[in-house]
Formats: C-alpha cells, structure tokens, sequence
C-alpha cells in the first residue's frame, strides 16, 4: 500500500481527521504533518481567552499518523487482499509544551513489535521549531477482514 491509498483508507473525517501529509512510512515507522485550524471548534472553550490544543487531541494525531496508517501499511505488507482497521488499544504520553491554534506539528512514529495483530510504536510529535512538543507510546490492535 502506497501513501496516498493509505491516506484514503483513514476512516476519519473532519473535523476528526489530523493527516494532512504522510511523508515517509516504511516497516520500521512513519513521519506525517497536520497544521491545527484555529477554526477547529475545540479552541473555543480550551482556553477560553488563551487557545491550546487539548493533550487527547494532539494524542489522537499521533495515534492517526503513528499507529493507524502505520497499521494499514503493515497490514499491506503482510495480508494482501485484506482490509481492516486500526484500534487504540493504550497510550502513555507525556506533553511538555503547549500547541496552539494554526501551528503545524509533525509525528514521528518508531515500530517496537508488530506482532499477532497488535502494533507498538514509539511515538514523537514537533512543532515547526523543531522542539518536541509531546512523546509516548501508542499500542493498537490490527482488525481484519477478507475483501469480496
């Protein structure tokens, strides 16, 4: 699977979808952006003078661009002629600055197993300075199904 059927394969719409580019993804990660719209209506109440984006929020982006498409190319690679989708399972994150509303961030995702349907993965996210912003871990579990 390619990046861009990767891409159209995310079962997320907006203003739930946080992958604008998938710029690498191989066996052993991923590497992918999303910029924060200052429209999006979670900043209307998280902080209500001072907008930050909410830790689930920016957790969610990892997990979409780190674990989700980093499962369907693993399930590319491994099932051909098969579908399926990409549950988190568990996370430990630790958030050490703040994004705000129109910065762009980008996810780093490190493959630790993949293993009996279930992806573990090392996962970082930066601000456009470079610092990290977030990092954790992510698991999820790998569902299938037979296409046809």
């Amino acid at each position: 699977m390619n990046k861009e059927e990767i891409l159209s394969q995310l079962p997320y719409a907006a203003p739930f979808h946080f992958v604008d580019t998938l710029d690498q993804i191989d066996e052993n990660g991923a590497t992918g952006t999303f910029t924060f719209n200052p429209e999006l209506d979670f900043y209307k109440g998280h902080f209500k003078d001072h907008p930050v984006t909410p830790g689930v929020i920016l957790t969610e982006t990892m997990a979409q661009i780190g674990l989700v498409c980093l499962g369907f190319y693993l399930l590319g690679k491994t099932d051909a002629g098969v579908t399926g989708h990409v549950m988190l399972t568990s996370t430990a994150i630790d958030f050490m600055k703040p994004v705000f509303p129109g910065e762009k961030v980008t996810v780093i995702s490190e493959k630790v197993y993949f293993r009996f349907k279930k992806l573990h993965c090392n996962v970082q996210m930066k601000n456009e300075a470079g610092d990290v912003v977030c990092k954790g871990t992510l698991s999820g579990m790998v569902t299938t199904k037979l296409n046809g």
